[in-house]
């Protein structure tokens, strides 16, 4: 009987992260598709998108995981059968990424001197810039994006959210492909053109979500309740997801400051390492898919009173992360000639891919453990305590690891990325130690009006 409700869980947990996942990875085409269509203009341009992109990312993820402030305080109204908490905790969503929106428009702006003064190489700056600004244009749509995402996966119905995402994916690969090269009449603008491209697939794809999910989100949309500008309750949500952002922006970091460190190495030593860490992003969107279903799940069964329920969900979806993350690795350690392949042929950027690749490998489970368990705290509500363990773990271990490995010994692209190898396990050992200690003590829903 145990063996069998056991089953039941991960076959549920599963049904409930398939869709997200299929999101996520839905959202990380589009990085893919730019750098996959740049690939034929060489190394430099390669370099450039994948830099470009990091920058965009760096510059957006506090607001990404401010937003996600979203995940606990929508998911535990709806197991509560709150429906004004439900739309209360969606339109501050809203008014949190108009604000944010207008921070991270800023942030890109200084792109071509911010770039130069951390010594990147000549020959990307001036069009990782251009394609950083290009993307700007789509950054309040980006943001407008994520708020009924994480909306209606805190719901449940994410049907919306998919098909946004593949109109989406539509429109950025037929851009590109008229933007980067000229095709059909259009100018071709290479690496800007591939920005211009996927601004306007993010305005076609939060078009689409809004119009796709109406039906699904008019109550928590109209009418607009007043008491969602009430400073009290904006400024809980912004303590629940201020960690969130701040644990996001500097494990982000930790990955973005590698990239300025290979950049100090070379541009092939750079376009290598943003190809491994592409892939190792795509296969990263399983684990990140299964973490939002697992703070949805959780943060369901808290606001109805199961606690044994958000217990055993915590558990399946940590079995099911772990377990896909161990099966990537095997292909990457196994296969990396092969996969390197599939986005370039020059000689020098192949190599350091090719030496980082397997390592990306190993690290594969520690991300996947580390991203679920901060899906499930995030479900429950607990937000700072991770927050300072990523910080010990990346900015106390993964990064003096990798700086010393990378600069002082032979190692160089290897002993870099053995550092956000180490910064990771740190990550996923921590935030386990978290789960287990949070999930023995009682768990209660969130208040955030009252």
């Amino acid at each position: 009987m145990a063996i069998a409700a056991w089953s039941e869980d991960l076959r549920d947990m599963a049904r409930v992260a398939a869709p997200i996942v299929l999101i996520n990875l839905g959202v990380q085409a589009m990085g893919v598709v730019d750098t996959l269509m740049v690939g034929r203009l060489g190394g430099a341009a390669i370099a450039a998108v994948a830099l470009g992109n990091f920058y965009f990312f760096n510059a957006s993820v506090f607001g990404v995981g401010l937003l996600f402030a979203i995940d606990p305080v929508v998911s535990q109204a709806v197991g509560g059968g709150d429906r004004e908490g439900v739309a209360r905790g969606v339109q501050r969503g809203i008014v949190l990424a108009l604000a944010v929106s207008v921070l991270v428009m800023l942030a890109l702006l200084p792109g071509e001197w911010l770039l130069t003064a951390v010594d990147q190489p000549a020959d990307v700056v001036r069009e990782t810039a251009r394609y950083a600004q290009r993307r700007m244009l789509g950054v309040l749509p980006f943001f407008l994006f994520n708020v009924f995402r994480q909306s209606l996966q805190a719901m449940g119905p994410v049907r919306p959210v998919i098909w946004a995402v593949l109109v989406g994916n539509i429109v950025n690969a037929a851009a590109n492909w008229a933007l980067v090269f000229g095709n059909g009449g259009f100018p071709a603008l290479g690496v800007e053109g591939s920005g211009f491209a996927t601004a306007l697939a993010t305005w076609i794809m939060m078009v689409a979500l809004g119009w796709f999910s109406w039906p699904l989100m008019r109550t928590a949309l109209t009418p607009w309740r007043p008491e969602t500008l009430s400073w009290s309750p904006l400024l809980r949500m912004l303590r629940i997801g201020v960690p969130i952002g701040v644990q996001w922006f500097f494990e982000s970091f930790a990955f973005g400051l590698t990239a300025l460190f290979m950049g100090w190495m070379g541009t092939a030593s750079l376009a290598g390492h943003e190809i491994a860490l592409n892939m190792a992003a795509l296969t990263f969107m399983v684990p990140l898919g299964i973490s939002g279903a697992a703070a949805a799940v959780v943060g369901r069964a808290i606001g109805r009173g199961d606690t044994s329920g958000a217990r055993r969900d915590a558990l399946a979806a940590i079995v099911c992360g772990t377990g896909f993350m161990m099966l990537t690795a095997s292909v990457f350690i196994m296969a990396p000639h092969w996969l390197t392949a599939r986005y370039t042929n020059e000689a020098a950027t192949a190599a350091i891919a090719v030496a980082l690749i397997p390592l990306a490998g190993w690290f594969q489970v520690f991300d996947g453990l580390q991203a679920v368990t901060s899906g499930v705290l995030r479900g429950t509500g607990d937000t700072r305590v991770p927050a300072l363990l990523h910080l010990l773990a990346f900015w106390g271990v993964g990064v003096p690891t990798g700086y010393y490995l990378g600069f002082y010994t032979p190692w160089r692209e290897r002993g870099l990325w053995i550092g956000l190898v180490t910064g990771l396990a740190a990550a996923a050992l921590l935030q386990s130690a978290r789960v287990i200690h949070r999930l023995r003590r009682p768990l209660v829903r969130l208040r955030v009006d009252h």
